[in-house]
């Protein structure tokens, strides 16, 4: 961790000499000094960092290079911070003369304190330098690199756990099958030491299919220490209703859930239990006797006398794996992607490094994922001969293959790592918002011509490889968006996070000290006192603040100035205070549950800003603050609202903000509202990644703003919603639609694309034309089209939805892209799978016979071939289907109130019914509206 700050403060201080800054020469001389005294220390950090956890003298050494090192970090993020707003001022409108001169000695008066504070920090170095030399570290040379991850292939672990027995055992026994009740609940003690896999095999039996239909109630809490009883018994209703419950006292916690499980049979884990306290454990005892008989609890723990207190019936003793599973899963993990010949090669040493997990599934994993990325039989003899095998006490045994994969790590990852324990144990990281933090603390190392939010998920994917992290949860396209970390990997982390990280979800003061803290994760049921001590925590870089308790807001932001990132549960009646503005270093910046009816515009004076994220609790905040054009380092603009909710109007000036990759909503102001934006503020805005959504796009009154929004510029677009909603007179809109969207040239890599509200009567075939890559086109509510652009030749589209047209009358060749030039070899609609017709209320004619013998004069190609689902509902005027869908591999027609077919089709007979009598599945609901 040292060692990764004075990396990135070497590399700062080397970048102001040799920028173009105007430096005194007394400062720059003293810059250089820093720099210098910065590279020698940092050759001997691994040797240190070492070294730290048997000899006290040198942690002490350590922390008090830390603590400069991040004071030395602060102050050139202040000289940063005045180089930012110098650059803005320039910018921003001009001032008056005397205001100008007034700015002028304000700066100098700024650089002179930035000044002497380089100068007071290089004699605290020297202190720390002359240490250095007393403790004979061993140097280390060569610049660290993150490599970036081989594969993004993860194992399966629990399919290699080698408790095959033993999880089929506690599944019969949850199951009741061969036992006779004796009291009920039934509690069965899972009880082994740390790392041994009692959550694992916890895990597999409550996700087993035939325990999940077994019990009308599951619920999982993670207990840990201290024994919470509130949180605990809202983990629990958490886990019953969905959401956590508003009531806050004990009783009254207690007695729903007895409420919730009368006479039901459920089954609870109660995972990761320490207290002793039998009194603690007497009110769920209570409660839980209301569960019908077969009603099951597990318990993970790793303390024989936990398991006796609670009352357990059966008590598993989880031994060691065996040397031959043992193998099996180091193996499988450590040979993941080598090949035969590497396997013959490092068969033995591989056999012998797995001996030395002693039987432990944890430490197998881990060693297993790290040998992953070493191949010659060199590196592996080092890692077996490694010295690190000696640490015995404290439970350092268990860390010591820990300590091969963290040693393992370059400076980066290891920070990266360190980070993670602020967050509590069992917690689910949102892996998003993970990166987003490990950027706003200037963790990852940007690298030219690669975004750094792609570098901070290959950093995730490094950590991940190595089993660092473990169930993951991931989205319908396969992609990770959480996870958790392993208890004993939390336990490890923090141990080499002491004094730095603190983590804190109890309703106890639990008399801290807060001097030294850095990051703070802090979760205190609503009726606590905020403890005040927090105040003290000058130093704090991180705090997550979860729950609206009681807690001063203007306090917190006048004595908390060294924050890089911040979490707020605001509540109703927190309202973000101009005091934001003393955050001058604020990277990241959440607030939860917000419904104040502003905020501030000193919130604009936060220049370092790269994310914004605001989950609003109501409609109360109605537009973004004026001045949203100064946060030119703002990456991730962010705005939660529920979409019943109107979004937030843009204002003027939010063109500038250039190193946008997220922003959600744009909103085109009014011809009256001249604090809003205009189209055109979209020209410069090339970065924008996912989706944007227009708003407003009838409020554009002149073609040129349509032009200027340069929407081909935007590459990294894939998903674009167009709203032509706004306050112009509808027979200007009906021609002046058309010209906007001819003019909004589409981004080039677009994949889904929605139309709604466009008013033209047509649309134009050049634009339409252009998409190349788009597979997902929803029109909806375009009331005066009277006809559908050719879509027929889009090459990659596959599912198109037409819906709420009141002016569409007839869908004819010119929606197939028929032309007289169409080849018999075409095929149209080459891709579409999926075709939806939604309430198009004066739809009359869809390619009729005569029409489709006109076509095929024009020698037409294959039309629709992998149409698998047409739908159409709400059509009372559509008289017939094409001929052609005859010849499509449909495989699902629905026809909802739309009278299309006969009562003959509908029994089989007729022309009609030749048409789809093809098609497996078919739902006809002809009764007219």
């Amino acid at each position: 961790m040292a060692r990764a700050l004075v990396s990135a403060i070497a590399e700062e201080l080397g970048s102001i000499i040799t920028s173009e800054l105007r430096l005194t020469v007394s400062v720059k001389e003293e810059v250089q000094k820093l720099e210098s005294k910065f590279r020698t220390i940092q050759a001997v950090l691994n040797d240190a960092e070492k070294r730290q956890l048997k000899d006290e003298a040198v942690k002490l050494w350590l922390d008090k290079l830390k603590d400069v090192s991040y004071e030395m970090d602060d102050v050139l993020d202040e000289w940063n911070t005045a180089m930012i707003k110098a650059d803005i001022e320039k910018q921003g409108k001009e001032e008056e003369e005397e205001e100008k001169a007034e700015t002028s000695t304000a700066k100098k008066r700024k650089h002179r304190d930035i000044a002497h504070k380089i100068k007071e920090l290089n004699e605290k170095f020297d202190e720390i330098n002359k240490e250095r030399e007393t403790y004979g570290f061993e140097l280390t040379r060569g610049i660290e690199e993150v490599e970036r991850p081989k594969t993004t292939s993860f194992v399966d672990v629990s399919e290699i756990l080698g408790r095959d027995k033993v999880r089929n055992d506690l599944v019969s026994i949850l199951l009741g099958k061969g036992s006779v009740e004796e009291r009920s609940p039934h509690v069965i003690s899972l009880v082994g030491m740390g790392g041994i896999g009692k959550t694992t095999l916890a895990q597999l039996a409550y996700n087993d299919h035939d325990v999940k239909s077994h019990f009308q109630k599951r619920m999982w809490v993670c207990v840990s220490e201290p024994f919470d009883q509130c949180r605990i018994a809202k983990e629990i209703l958490k886990s019953i209703e969905g959401q956590s419950p508003d009531m806050t006292s004990l009783q009254s916690l207690i007695g729903r859930i007895s409420d919730q499980i009368m006479g039901k049979k459920f089954f609870l884990v109660l995972d990761d239990v320490w207290n002793e306290n039998p009194t603690l454990w007497e009110p769920f005892r209570l409660a839980l006797r209301y569960g019908t008989q077969g009603s099951r609890i597990v318990v993970t723990t790793r303390k024989n006398i936990v398991a006796e207190i609670i009352g357990s019936v059966d008590m598993i003793n989880l031994e060691v794996l065996s040397n031959e599973d043992c193998w099996l899963m180091f193996s499988k993990l450590a040979f993941f992607d080598k090949n035969p010949e590497e396997h013959k090669q490092l068969k033995d040493l591989g056999r012998k490094i797995a001996m030395k997990c002693k039987g432990l599934p944890l430490a197998t994993k881990t060693l297993g994922s790290l040998m992953r990325f070493k191949r010659s039989r060199e590196q592996w003899k080092n890692v077996l001969a490694s010295n690190l095998w000696e640490l015995e006490d404290m439970g350092r045994s268990l860390f010591a293959p820990l300590l091969l994969s963290y040693y393992d790590l370059s400076s980066p990852l290891k920070r990266c790592l360190s980070y993670c324990v602020v967050f509590p144990k069992d917690y689910v990281f949102f892996i998003d918002e993970l990166l987003f933090m490990w950027m706003a603390h200037g963790y990852i190392e940007s690298k030219a011509n690669m975004e750094i939010e792609i570098m901070a998920r290959e950093y995730f994917e490094n950590l991940a490889i190595r089993s660092f992290f473990q169930d993951f949860v991931k989205d319908a396209n396969g992609k990770m968006i959480g996870c958790k970390m392993h208890d004993i990997v939390h336990d490890f982390v923090q141990l080499m996070t002491k004094n730095e990280c603190f983590t804190i979800n109890s309703d106890k003061d639990l008399g801290i000290d807060y001097k030294n803290a850095r990051h703070l994760h802090l979760e205190i049921l609503e009726e606590v006192q905020f403890p005040v001590s927090i105040y003290n925590a000058k130093k704090l870089r991180t705090l997550i603040l979860f729950n609206p308790i009681d807690y001063d807001l203007f306090k917190i932001f006048q004595h908390l100035r060294c924050l890089r990132a911040l979490t707020l549960n605001c509540g109703k009646s927190k309202e973000l205070p101009d005091e934001v503005e003393n955050f001058i270093h604020l990277r990241y910046l959440n607030l939860l549950s917000y419904d104040a009816d502003r905020l501030p515009e000193a919130l604009c004076n936060l220049c370092n800003l790269q994310i914004l994220k605001i989950t609003f609790g109501g409609d109360r905040c109605k537009k973004l603050p004026q001045g949203m054009g100064k946060l030119i380092n703002l990456r991730h603009l962010i705005l939660d609202k529920p979409y019943y909710m109107k979004p937030l109007k843009c204002p003027r000036g939010i063109g500038r903000l250039t190193s946008l990759r997220k922003l959600l909503y744009f909103i085109v102001s009014g011809k009256n509202d001249i604090e809003g934006c205009k189209l055109r503020e979209l020209k410069n805005l090339n970065h924008l990644q996912g989706t944007l959504i227009v708003k407003g796009l009838g409020n554009v009154a002149n073609v040129r703003e349509a032009e200027n929004a340069q929407l081909k510029k935007k590459i990294h677009l894939h998903h674009l919603r167009l709203y032509f909603d706004g306050e112009c007179e509808v027979n200007r809109r009906m021609k002046n639609d058309v010209l906007v969207l001819n003019a909004l040239e589409s981004p080039p890599n677009l994949e889904w694309l929605e139309i709604t509200n466009y008013q033209g009567t047509t649309m134009s075939s050049n634009w339409t034309m252009s998409f190349n890559k788009l597979k997902t086109l929803s029109l909806t509510s375009c009331t005066k089209l009277e006809c559908l652009p050719p879509l027929g030749k889009l090459p990659l589209l596959t599912s198109l939805t037409i819906k709420f047209f009141s002016g569409l009358k007839k869908v004819g060749v010119e929606f197939l892209g028929i032309e007289s030039k169409n080849k018999k070899d075409d095929i149209l609609f080459p891709n579409l799978k999926t075709l939806l017709f939604v309430n198009l209320g004066e739809w009359v004619e869809w390619i009729g016979i005569g029409e489709m013998k006109a076509a095929e004069e024009h020698q037409h190609g294959t039309i629709m071939p992998c149409l698998q689902v047409l739908r159409i509902s709400d059509c009372p005027k559509l008289k017939s289907l094409p001929d052609f869908l005859c010849t499509t591999p449909l495989k699902d027609l629905e026809i909802d109130r739309s009278p299309i077919l006969s009562q003959s089709c509908q029994r089989g007979i007729g022309e009609g019914w030749l048409k789809i009598s093809h098609i497996p599945n078919i739902r006809i609901d002809c009764e007219c509206v």
